[in-house]
């Protein structure tokens, strides 16, 4: 999953090697936190959020397939 959200962030920035992503597993659910460059977090977030709604909902299908519970914070 982790993977996953850093390889489509780098393909949406302008700095894809100020992409970040950290994983905090939990007993039922896992938190992964998207740090990019303050420039790049509109592109990250979209129109309205789009992007960002778009992001979650991979990520929700993916971690369906391994029966897991995987949250997606944009973090600043």
């Amino acid at each position: 999953m982790k993977d996953l959200i850093e390889r489509i962030a780098r393909a949406l920035v302008d700095n894809p090697e100020e992409v970040a992503v950290t994983a905090l597993e939990g007993s039922q659910s896992t938190v992964l936190e998207l740090k990019v460059a303050k420039e790049d977090l509109g592109k990250i977030i979209g129109k309205q959020g789009r992007t960002a709604r778009s992001l979650r909902t991979i990520l929700g299908a993916a971690s369906a397939k391994e029966r897991r519970r995987v949250v997606l914070e944009i973090v600043e």
